[in-house]
């Protein structure tokens, strides 16, 4: 009897569509370190390279758009200054009251929410018609309440990063498989140890990624505070620099805020690597 081979499909080009894709468009998987480097390194000097030519060929004035040496000079004369150091001291004194308040509240309000219904529907509602407005729609009112000292930026990073983080927060608690709680149940454990031994150390990854993401809408808000009533800080460096049109101030200062968040950013990726090793395991990486 004869036998008939099973080709696989072959697509438009002719290749066959079992074939393994290449090293640049692998689909979750890790690619090799050198490629990874190329890559981040050209995301990199492609812009700068860009923006580099633009000044050198004079396609636009340089009130609007000043050469990187210029921008570079800026950094150092303000570093020089002492007033660099002054205004990143006060910005992220600023972004870290605000931000681990909301931390602080908003973690565990968002496991409870998450794990009682009863908690839920007490408190959702109201959350949920607060996190639409915007939060620098407060910063009139927070000005009339606590005035315009340090109190409106804090409370202001706080109103930014605590509605979202709790319902962010509180999503990760109903995606816990309902099984690993019964389970506990079938081995004897009460609510109370259900929700501290099961709950929360499944919710540990999703919460650093939560905190990490919200981390960076309270960096833009502390700019923008700082942009109301303020004398030190990156944002009111900024303001400053607008106002006596010096754009290389301002580039220097877009720079830092950037450099500054990235900096963050990296943390939080190493605090997630570092405290939760069976998800990065469970990644392949």
């Amino acid at each position: 009897m004869a036998t008939t081979s099973v080709r696989p499909p072959k697509s438009a080009t002719g290749r066959s569509s079992s074939l393994p894709p290449t090293v640049f468009w692998r689909i979750r998987e890790a690619i090799p370190v050198s490629l990874m480097w190329t890559l981040s390194i050209i995301s990199i000097l492609a812009p700068l390279g860009l923006w580099l030519l633009v000044t050198m060929l004079a396609l636009t004035p340089p009130l609007f758009l000043p050469a990187p040496s210029d921008v570079f000079a800026a950094l150092g004369r303000l570093w020089a200054e002492g007033l660099l150091q002054q205004d990143i001291v006060s910005s992220l004194f600023r972004l870290m009251s605000g931000f681990l308040l909301a931390l602080l509240i908003s973690i565990p309000l968002g496991i409870l929410i998450g794990t009682f219904p009863s908690i839920q529907y007490l408190f959702d509602p109201a959350i949920a018609l607060v996190r639409y407005m915007p939060a620098s729609a407060f910063i009139p009112l927070l000005i009339i309440w606590l005035g315009i000292g340090e109190a409106p930026k804090i409370a202001l990073i706080f109103l930014g990063a605590f509605f979202f983080n709790t319902l962010m927060v509180a999503d990760a608690v109903k995606f816990v498989p309902s099984d690993w709680i019964a389970a506990s149940y079938t081995l004897g454990a009460r609510r109370w140890q259900a929700l501290l031994t099961v709950i929360c150390p499944a919710v540990l990854p999703s919460v650093i990624d939560s905190a990490r993401v919200n981390l960076a809408a309270a960096w833009n808000l502390v700019i923008i505070s700082e942009l109301v009533a303020a004398t030190t800080g990156l944002g009111f460096r900024i303001l400053k620099a607008q106002r006596f049109l010096r754009t290389d101030e301002i580039f220097a200062g877009l720079i830092v805020i950037g450099v500054i968040g990235v900096i963050m950013d990296l943390s939080f990726r190493l605090l997630h690597r570092w405290a939760c090793p069976w998800v990065e395991g469970a990644r392949g990486e």
